[in-house]
């Protein structure tokens, strides 16, 4: 019977899988170039333990992402340790405990695997891998202009030129809505309708700020078209305190990266939960997949702070096909200054570790392009 048979040893849980040569090397190739950009902009790597206390990891913003994160019972300790589902929280933990004395702005990178209890329809993977900025301390449109423009250039580091980075207003609607009074269930439709951004519905529910909810639907689009719309609404003094705010960041990443793809959605949310202010996503175009989000925040529910989080596996996918590094089968006896200086120049020596018959056939079965000969490289390849 098949239920006698022994699991097949390959198999996997759901949203988990191997990445195998040559995207694996491809992919920490990338996590590379982004971390090196981040550094390059002042932003020193933190690594934060894969487990933590589940009080401790899932308080301040972790508490966004208590439903995604997996727990388990400490054998040691016999208290419940969470396995992080997202690193902005535990890089939040420790700019205010270990580097609470930092000077500020603190700026902190880090790159790393989380877990996800469960994917989504679009991104179907439990583990991801993350690499990201936080720019804790200011709260200023100079930070969240400076996370979308490091963010660009790390991208543009992978080979991903063309991006498009989507900004969202997570407090408006609620700020709007906060002094309309509308009874709980209504609220929940009109909520429901901006979602789905139905205009139908939002006349329906939306009462006295119906108009202006519909407007602010129709206003999704290029930054300066948003803009324009939304600066020509009469919002309240704290919804324009938001509005006015998109405007400076935008205006700034304009001012240093006129070319890059700006969108304005003044009601989508895409961003993590624990997000307070101006938040954006990444894609490249033609791409429903993100490459990346980010937004204001509040650290530990008390510092100002701002980040952005890249999604590796995203941009492995989205981003031109690199060659794997050539590999040249390296037979007994060759001379080790020849294979050190190839090393040097970027290729992946494979070295025979017993005589063989045929060098040139031993190379292409074990995937080499090259064969190194006492004159010289020659190709395997293709000859």
């Amino acid at each position: 019977m098949t239920d006698d048979l022994p699991p097949n040893p390959a198999l996997l849980p759901a949203g988990l899988r191997d990445l195998l040569p040559p995207e694996a090397e491809i992919e920490a190739a990338s996590v590379e170039a982004i971390m090196a950009t981040f550094a390059a902009h002042g932003y020193q790597r933190v690594k934060p333990p894969l487990l933590e206390f589940e009080e401790t990891l899932l308080s301040g913003p972790g508490g966004a992402v208590a439903e995604d994160t997996f727990r388990l019972l400490d054998p040691d300790s016999r208290r419940m340790m969470a396995l992080r589902s997202d690193t902005t929280p535990q890089v939040a933990r420790i700019a205010s405990t270990r580097l609470a004395k930092a000077p500020r702005p603190l700026r902190l990178s880090y790159a790393g695997q989380c877990l996800r209890v469960r994917g989504t329809q679009l991104a179907p993977e439990r583990q991801v891998a993350q690499a990201g900025i936080e720019l804790i301390g200011p709260d200023n449109p100079l930070a969240d202009a400076e996370i979308i423009l490091v963010g660009a250039e790390a991208l543009s580091a992978t080979g991903l030129t063309r991006l498009s980075f989507d900004l969202t207003l997570p407090r408006l609607v609620p700020t709007l809505l906060a002094g309309l009074g509308l009874p709980a269930e209504q609220e929940r439709a009109l909520v429901h309708a901006l979602d789905r951004k139905d205009t139908a519905a939002v006349r329906a529910h939306g009462g006295k700020l119906a108009a202006m909810l519909v407007e602010l639907l129709l206003a999704a689009g290029p930054a300066e078209k948003a803009l324009g719309v939304l600066e020509r609404t009469a919002f309240p003094d704290a919804a324009k305190e938001q509005i006015d705010r998109l405007a400076e960041i935008v205006a700034v990443v304009r001012a240093r990266a006129p070319a890059l793809k700006l969108t304005v959605d003044p009601i989508e949310f895409r961003g993590f939960r624990y997000h307070t202010g101006v938040s954006l996503t990444v894609y490249a175009p033609g791409r429903h997949e993100e490459l990346g989000r980010g937004g204001r925040y509040l650290c530990s529910n008390v510092e100002p702070a701002t980040g952005l989080t890249l999604f590796p596996d995203a941009i492995l996918r989205a981003a031109p096909r690199l060659a794997p590094r050539p590999r040249v089968y390296v037979p007994l006896g060759a001379d080790p200054e020849a294979v050190r200086a190839l090393r040097a120049q970027g290729y992946a020596t494979v070295a025979a570790l017993e005589p063989v018959a045929d060098a040139a056939a031993e190379a292409e079965r074990l995937d080499c392009d090259h064969i190194l000969t006492p004159t010289g490289l020659c190709r395997v390849k293709g000859e």
